[in-house]
C-alpha cells in the first residue's frame, strides 16, 4: 500500500474521531480532462480564489495552513480565512473555514494576519478586519477547543478591534500583523504593515496580555524608498547552525530577518535586533544601490514563515498568482496556488537567505532517470526521457569546462531581469545560455527556459539565472514576463546547480543550492499532458558538462475535503 493511501486512511480516522465526515476530493484528476493547468502536488483549494497564506503553524502533530479565500468565485472578494491541515506538508485535508465576517470589526472582510503560540500551547490569531467604516483594524481569535488538534472552531475576542488606525495612520494602509514574539521582559511585540507620509513602515506594538496593545513611538523599521509594506514578517535565523529558530528565541547567535511585500515582490533585509530597546540595526536597507535581496525573483508574494518545532526548521510559504486573465480564471473556476513549502536558512557567508523545498515533497517521486558526465556541445538539446514531464522534479549540476570563455559584463548591466529579457534563451552567448527547457513541445515551438549565463567582471565571475516565458505558449494574451537574478557564487570552486519543480502550469526553480529562486507560471497550449517534454540544452558557443542529472515523475498529492457531521432533525 502506498504511503499516501495510508496517510489518507489515517487522517480520515482522525477526522471521524473528531466528528467530521470526510469525502475524497477528485480535483487532482482533472488535468487529463478540461483542466490542464491545475496542479498535481502544489497546494490549492478545490475551486475559487485563493491568495495570501495566513499564519501557518505546527500544533499537536498537525500542520495548519490558513489562507485568504473567496468562497463565492474565482476572483478576489468576500475574503475569509480558509483552513487546511496536514501531517506532512504534502497531503492535505480542507476543513471548515476558520474565520469569516461576523463582527463589526471584520464585517467587510477578514484579511491577512498570523498565528502565535502562547504559553501553555495556546494558539492565537491576529488578523486584519475591514470594519463597518471600511477601515482596516487588527483583531484577535482563539480556538474554541484546545483539545481538538484540528482546531476547527475559533472564537473572536469580545475586545476586538485591539489595534486601530489612529494618530496619523491611514485606515486604508494598515494591515497584516505578524507572528508576535516575546522579549526577555515577557512582554509581547508585534508589527503591522503600513505607509505613513509615503514611507513603508513596520508599526511596533507591545502587550503584556495579548489583548491590550500599546503603539510604540518609533517603528521597528521604515524606509523612504518604498511605499506600503504588506504582509511583513520578522524572525531570527541562526548564524551557527542549520536549525531553525523560534520567533521568540533569545539566542545570541542569530541575525534577524525583516521581510516586506511591495512592488509585487517579497524583499528582505538582515540585521541585529536588541529586544531590550526594540532596536533593529540593518546591514543594508530596502532598495539600497547594488542590493536586491528577495525570497523569489519571479511570481511569489505575501509570504509567511513559521517555526516548525517538531523538525527544528523555519518554513516559508508564498502565494503564486495567475498569469492568464480574469476571464480565464472564471472559466477554470479557480485562481491562485501556494508555493511548495521551503526551508529557510542563513547562507554560509551570512549575507543572504538560502531556501530549499521541504524534504517531505520527495515522497511523491516515482519514475526516475539519471545522467552523469554528459557533455553538452554548442547548440545541444538533450531530451530527458522516461518521466512525466508535465509533473516532475529535476535536479541538475553543470560543470563549466572553460571559464576563460565567459563574456565581459558591461558595467551598465546591473538589472538581472532586464538582462535576461534582452538575452533570452534564443540569444546565443559564450558560456550560456544553458539549462532546462520545461513544458516543451517536441519541436520546441513551446518551451519555458530556465538557464544560466556566465560573465566576467574585474577578475570575478558573475552567474546570471533566468526564467524565460516568452515562448511558453502559442497563446498571445498571457503575461510572459522574463525573470532574472544574480547568484552569489564562484563557479571556479563549485558547479552550478538547478532544481526545478514542474507542475502543469508552474515551475519553481532553485539555483545555486537555493541562493536564488525564481517561480514562473506557464500555460502551454500544445505542451500539455503527454505532449509535454523536458530537455537540457546549451545555446552557448562553449561546451558545458552535465556532471549529474536526476529527474523524477511526481505523483499527485492527496487532497481530502470534509464537512461537519450534522445531527438529524428531530
Amino acid at each position: 500500500m502506498e504511503i499516501s493511501v495510508i496517510w489518507v486512511v489515517g487522517f480520515c480516522v482522525l477526522l471521524v474521531d473528531h466528528g467530521v465526515q470526510a469525502s475524497h476530493q477528485s480535483s487532482r484528476n482533472l488535468q487529463e480532462t478540461d483542466q490542464p493547468y491545475r496542479t498535481g502536488y502544489h497546494f490549492q483549494p478545490p475551486k475559487n480564489w485563493m491568495n495570501d497564506p495566513n499564519g501557518p503553524m505546527y500544533y499537536k502533530g498537525v500542520y495548519h495552513l490558513f489562507y485568504q479565500y473567496n468562497p463565492d468565485g474565482a476572483v478576489w472578494g468576500n475574503i475569509l480565512w480558509a483552513h487546511s491541515v496536514s501531517y506532512d506538508l504534502v497531503n492535505w485535508v480542507h476543513i471548515d473555514h476558520a474565520i469569516y465576517p461576523t463582527q463589526p470589526s471584520d464585517i467587510n472582510g477578514c484579511w491577512s494576519g498570523s498565528t502565535t503560540i502562547l504559553p501553555g500551547e495556546k494558539p492565537a490569531i491576529l488578523y486584519t478586519g475591514i470594519d463597518t467604516k471600511n477601515h482596516q483594524v487588527q483583531n484577535l481569535a482563539v480556538p474554541k477547543n484546545l483539545s481538538d488538534p484540528l482546531l476547527r472552531e475559533w472564537i473572536k475576542s469580545p475586545y476586538n478591534p485591539l489595534m486601530t488606525p489612529i494618530d496619523g495612520i491611514d485606515p486604508d494602509l494598515y494591515r497584516d500583523p505578524t507572528t508576535a514574539w516575546q522579549g526577555p521582559d515577557k512582554i509581547w511585540r508585534v508589527i503591522v504593515g503600513s505607509q505613513i507620509n509615503g514611507h513603508g513602515r513596520a508599526i511596533l506594538y507591545r502587550s503584556k496580555d495579548f489583548v491590550n496593545w500599546t503603539r510604540m513611538d518609533s517603528p521597528l523599521h521604515s524606509s523612504g524608498k518604498t511605499e506600503m509594506w504588506e504582509c511583513p514578517d520578522f524572525f531570527p535565523v541562526s548564524t551557527s547552525s542549520t536549525n531553525g529558530v523560534d520567533t521568540s528565541s533569545q539566542d545570541k547567535s542569530t541575525k534577524h530577518v525583516l521581510k516586506a511585500s511591495f512592488n509585487h515582490h517579497d524583499y528582505y533585509i538582515l540585521g541585529s535586533y536588541m529586544p531590550e530597546n526594540d532596536k533593529f540595526s540593518v546591514e543594508t536597507n530596502f532598495m539600497d544601490s547594488g542590493v536586491d535581496l528577495r525570497y523569489d525573483y519571479g511570481k511569489f508574494y505575501a509570504s509567511k514563515t513559521f517555526f516548525d518545532g517538531a523538525m527544528n526548521r523555519r518554513i516559508l510559504w508564498g502565494w503564486i498568482n495567475e498569469s492568464d486573465s480574469e476571464s480565464d480564471d472564471i472559466k477554470k473556476g479557480w485562481s491562485g496556488l501556494q508555493s511548495i513549502p521551503r526551508t529557510v536558512l542563513l547562507s554560509k557567508n551570512g549575507k543572504q537567505l538560502v531556501q530549499w523545498p521541504v524534504k517531505e515533497i520527495e515522497k511523491l517521486r516515482s519514475k526516475n532517470v539519471s545522467f552523469h558526465d554528459k557533455k553538452l556541445e554548442s547548440g545541444s538539446v538533450l531530451e530527458v526521457p522516461g518521466i512525466t514531464a508535465s509533473q516532475a522534479d529535476v535536479d541538475v549540476s553543470f560543470e563549466l569546462l572553460d571559464l576563460e570563455d565567459a563574456e565581459i559584463l558591461d558595467p551598465s548591466w546591473t538589472d538581472p531581469q532586464l538582462l535576461c529579457s534582452q538575452k533570452k534563451a534564443s540569444v546565443r552567448g559564450k558560456l550560456g545560455p544553458f539549462g532546462l527547457l520545461a513544458f516543451a513541445t517536441k519541436d520546441l515551438t513551446e518551451q519555458t527556459a530556465i538557464y544560466f549565463r556566465i560573465f566576467r567582471s574585474n577578475h570575478k565571475y558573475i552567474v546570471l539565472m533566468c526564467s524565460d516565458q516568452s515562448r511558453s505558449s502559442v497563446r498571445e494574451e498571457l503575461d510572459k514576463t522574463t525573470y532574472g537574478a544574480f547568484i552569489d557564487m564562484d563557479p571556479r570552486h563549485e558547479n552550478i546547480t538547478l532544481r526545478s519543480l514542474i507542475d502543469h502550469s508552474i515551475v519553481e526553480s532553485f539555483g545555486g543550492e537555493g541562493r536564488a529562486c525564481i517561480t514562473a507560471r506557464a500555460y502551454a497550449e500544445l505542451a500539455i499532458h503527454k505532449q509535454a517534454y523536458l530537455f537540457a540544452f546549451n545555446n552557448g558557443t562553449s561546451s558545458v558538462k552535465i556532471s549529474r542529472l536526476h529527474a523524477w515523475s511526481m505523483k499527485n498529492a492527496q487532497i481530502v475535503s470534509t464537512t461537519k457531521r450534522r445531527k438529524p432533525h428531530l
